[in-house]
């Protein structure tokens, strides 16, 4: 009898991060706090009021938005929901159109069957348990179908105000390669962020790395050059500008 095929070999943390376009220093040490003051006063000058980019009318169409939006860009996101949420703003009326009908308005995301179940449940969930309305607990959002703690912290940061920072692969990365903290998860991410974010960038600080992440410090290659705070990132070495006559794009947060 042929020996039982093993697993593939899950990569720790470090290596998972690496994979992604983090380099995780063995012994790495987070910016101090003025240097950390400094890079949020750069990120707050150069966008003092910091917007998602997933389109939402109300704190339900955003929870939806928030799940549909796992292992889906934002832009992908939006074309599915335009129609959606025209049609379906509430749990009451999501439910109303089912879940074939959420189906059919999302057939081009991925996952597209687990996230209709989702928000067909969720929004029972929220008929029957709250009333049709939104929590605004992380605790208590992380108990709908398709939530976890970087959905809910989302969601209450967006819709309710609350002062959390969510950390997606792009916040992940660029705290990493600063780095604001050392951690191995997106979770233990978030809790070190939150831990040491001075209050007066609490709310937006979120949104500030999501973005520079997105459009700046990407993946496979940091567009250093252009960065506000190349200066004070230790992220080596350095993405040099590319040769004159190269289409550029200009700096966002």
């Amino acid at each position: 009898m042929p020996a039982p095929k093993q697993p593939p070999p899950i990569k720790s943390s470090r290596k998972r991060a690496a994979a992604g376009g983090v380099k995780l220093a063995r012994h790495a040490k987070p910016v101090d706090a003025a240097t950390r003051v400094a890079i949020f006063r750069r990120f707050r000058d150069a966008n003092p009021e910091p917007k998602g980019e997933l389109e939402h009318t109300n704190p339900f169409t955003l929870l939806v938005a928030v799940v549909l939006s796992a292992q889906s860009t934002d832009a992908g996101v939006n074309k599915a929901t335009r129609e959606l949420f025209r049609i379906a703003d509430t749990p009451r009326k999501m439910l109303a159109l089912g879940e074939d009908g959420v189906r059919e308005h999302i057939k081009t995301i991925n996952f597209l069957n687990t996230k209709a179940r989702n928000v067909t449940k969720l929004s029972r969930m929220l008929v029957e348990e709250h009333g049709g309305e939104v929590p605004g607990s992380v605790e208590v959002l992380e108990t709908l179908p398709g939530v976890g703690r970087k959905s809910a912290s989302v969601v209450v940061n967006m819709a309710f105000g609350v002062p959390r920072i969510a950390v997606d692969t792009h916040i992940f990365r660029v705290s990493s390669r600063i780095p604001l903290a050392v951690a191995p998860t997106p979770i233990e991410m978030q809790e070190k962020l939150e831990a040491v974010m001075e209050e007066e960038f609490r709310l937006h600080a979120h949104h500030w790395l999501i973005l520079h992440g997105r459009y700046t410090c990407k993946a496979r290659k940091p567009e250093c050059w252009r960065c506000l705070i190349a200066d004070l990132c230790r992220y080596e070495p350095k993405t040099p500008a590319p040769a004159q006559g190269s289409s550029l794009t200009p700096p966002r947060v």
